[in-house]
């Protein structure tokens, strides 16, 4: 049987933050998708280049070169929740980059997987705002793609579902182990690969977390300060699988 060569690419929510082990590694949907894809009997090889905190244009210019590098059969693509977090964010020009990873897919005959983020809106300060953006967002991407029946989608943003904090982690802004387990049940349904069982809606006993000033004080005061400081959670950081992984069952 010919193997799968899986890669993926994006930023906090593709690497898998939220979905901490107890060694302090973190796993994430995209890994589970590589392990559930395996335990159906395909062969599968996975590489996962995603960055926290890297912003829509890094992860196009960067991480998509160094995955084609790689001559992957399926390539996952997620980008832009950190640029919707900016003031002057432009939803025309981060949906803009599909471009590119369409024309490099289309190039080298590998299968696109697309993904929209899960939506946190709901317990964010300026959630609304967000909100609006996230929906425009979902818009543009899917009238870039409309007339393409090859593009694979796991669209995570309209599934209310994921708005419950049962899904999140304390900074509201990550999903947790719960939330992962249910994107990477999308992805697989989507590719046409058997669910595990409970991956919809993992068995799980979430933390809620702080409230008030402790939340502020906690998650969002640093988050300001690395804005202000031009700096980002993904310094330093380096991707987790750089080079292919065989997968086992």
């Amino acid at each position: 049987m010919e193997a799968v060569r899986y890669v993926a690419i994006g930023d906090s929510f593709t690497e898998g933050v939220g979905d901490e082990m107890p060694d302090g590694h973190v796993r994430g949907w995209a890994d589970l998708v590589a392990q559930g894809w395996a335990a159906s009997g395909t062969r599968v090889e996975y590489a996962n280049l995603a960055i926290r905190g890297r912003l829509i244009r890094p992860i196009v210019e960067e991480q998509l070169p160094a995955a084609l590098a790689l001559k992957p059969t399926h390539l996952s693509f997620n980008g832009g929740g950190n640029d919707m977090l900016r003031p002057k964010a432009d939803a025309d020009v981060i949906a803009g980059h599909l471009d590119t990873v369409l024309e490099a897919c289309d190039a080298h005959g590998i299968k696109l997987i697309l993904l929209s983020g899960a939506n946190p809106s709901a317990r964010l300060p300026l959630g609304k705002l967000f909100q609006r953006r996230g929906d425009l967002l979902c818009d543009l991407v899917e009238q870039r793609i409309a007339h393409r029946d090859d593009v694979i989608r796991a669209y995570n943003w309209p599934d209310t579902t994921l708005m419950d904090p049962r899904f999140w982690s304390e900074d509201r802004l990550h999903m947790n182990a719960r939330g992962h387990h249910r994107v990477a049940a999308r992805v697989l349904d989507s590719l046409g690969v058997d669910v595990p069982e409970g991956w919809w809606d993992l068995d799980f006993e979430a933390t809620l977390g702080k409230n008030g000033l402790a939340y502020y004080r906690e998650f969002v005061g640093p988050w300001i300060h690395r804005r202000l400081t031009g700096r980002s959670s993904g310094d330093g950081r380096a991707a987790k699988f750089p080079a292919w992984t065989p997968i086992g069952d």
